[in-house]
């Protein structure tokens, strides 16, 4: 078959995920390597955003899909009521690596799946029923998931979801929502939780909060120092658990092996995908305290589904922490971040649309504005499925040759973990191109 009878099958038979299913053109791929796409038609892409921020080791590292196929040959699956060992191995090494006594897993198959279990795990063990999560956050589409979710995706599904969520207000130091300005603001954005949880009934009524330890697709937005420890400590003086969604920042993402490593924060509940297995397959973990896996030795843990488990994403995810020891990735992380960093601010140096420039590790925004001092942004939160600017912007870096993620008001610049100061420079220069489009677009 040629490119225009599988681009057509897709057409007619596919529906895209988050998008008006009309008028859909895409490339078609036949190959990913490295940090590099291929399509159909010659044509090669510098993989800029590691596709959604999950193929942290490159495309097709040969020992994850060695691994892949090894397993496959042995046991493609069975039920979890049975024990394999890819799967006790990825679970010891997941305890290895996460942080305190984060020492039991649940293992789904995507991160909206952790964070459901996630949900679960918080109401059974505290008895309480209300979560507190952020605008500025997504964790994930499933009806549970999409309710814990500020992006306007979730403006979608309601009404509907889990009851009990409610909505704290964001560590987003560029806009602020108290109009204040760090380091003189107290951190108010930490100590309005503390008031939020006595107002909707402390630790009787309220269960856990949910974040995203550095923000992902709404803002990569990084925290002042003194949140995430505040919030750790707000969360204990009320008997709430604190759930870490780390399925985009963890992995050695932002240059620690998990987001709030940087800040020496251990939360009750870590949520992981993504970078887990390198995204070669979909798995996803729910990791627990100890006094929360505990609670579960002699009360019934009400949940599973059937690829609880999985032996073939748990081998993968095995060699994939191996990749990660051996090449010494999250060291190559942190020095890749500081170049690529350094990198993106001499843009901000240069464009004058740039409004802010924000990151860590190899997890980094560009936020575009019409006016530096308003702050005026290309693409407000109700035009996220609209046509603007931002999306231009993508367009004109796929042109040539850099595939960079737009999401609402940001660019996402977040290559994957192996990449090369060479392919950094690449993809900043096609960056330092795009943003004259913005600046040409600029507001008095």
């Amino acid at each position: 078959m040629d490119t225009k009878d599988l681009v057509a099958f897709e057409q007619q038979h596919l529906i895209k995920s988050w998008s008006v299913q009309g008028g859909w053109n895409p490339n078609l791929l036949t190959k990913a390597e490295g940090c590099w796409l291929f399509d159909a038609e010659g044509n090669k892409f510098l993989d800029f955003s590691s596709q959604l921020i999950c193929s942290n080791l490159g495309h097709g590292h040969p020992k994850i899909t060695q691994a892949i196929g090894n397993q496959a040959t042995k046991i493609g699956f069975v039920q979890s009521a049975f024990a394999t060992e890819p799967v006790a191995r990825a679970a010891q090494l997941i305890a290895q690596i996460t942080p305190g006594d984060l020492t039991k897993v649940f293992l789904s198959s995507s991160g909206c799946e952790a964070n459901e279990a996630a949900i679960k795990t918080a109401r059974f063990f505290t008895g309480a029923h209300k979560i507190l999560s952020r605008y500025r956050s997504y964790h994930g589409a499933t009806y549970g998931a999409i309710a814990l979710t500020g992006d306007p995706r979730r403006w979608c599904a309601e009404p509907g979801g889990v009851p009990g969520v409610i909505m704290a207000p964001d560590a987003y130091c560029y806009r602020c929502p108290f109009g204040k300005e760090y380091p003189d603001c107290g951190i108010t954005c930490a100590e309005y939780v503390d008031y939020m949880i006595e107002y909707e009934g402390g630790g009787d009524k309220v269960a856990a909060m949910i974040v995203e330890p550095v923000v992902g697709s709404n803002g990569v937005i990084v925290p002042p120092d003194e949140y995430l420890p505040r919030l750790r400590e707000i969360c204990d003086t009320w008997d709430v658990l604190l759930i870490a969604d780390e399925v985009m920042s963890g992995f050695g993402r932002t240059g620690e092996w998990f987001a709030v490593n940087h800040w020496n924060v251990v939360p009750d509940i870590m949520t992981l995908a993504k970078g887990i297995t390198g995204a070669q397959i979909p798995l996803g973990a729910t990791v627990m305290k100890k006094k929360v896996a505990d609670y579960f030795d002699d009360h019934l843990f009400c949940h599973g589904h059937t690829y609880v488990a999985h032996p073939l994403p748990c081998a993968a995810a095995v060699a994939a922490i191996e990749v990660y020891k051996e090449e010494n990735i999250i060291e190559r992380a942190r020095k890749m971040g500081k170049y690529l960093g350094t990198q993106l601010m001499e843009l901000k140096d240069n464009h004058p649309s740039v409004g802010d420039i924000r990151g860590k590790g190899l997890f980094w925004a560009v936020e575009p504005v019409k006016n530096r001092k308003t702050k005026e942004p290309f693409c407000r939160v109700a035009q996220k499925f609209e046509q603007t600017t931002m999306n231009t912007l993508s367009k004109e870096a796929m042109k040539r040759g850099v595939f960079l993620l737009n999401i609402i008001n940001i660019l996402m610049v977040a290559p994957p973990l192996i990449v090369t100061e060479g392919e950094i420079d690449a993809g900043v220069e096609v960056l330092d191109e795009i943003l004259k489009i913005s600046d040409a677009q600029m507001r008095e």
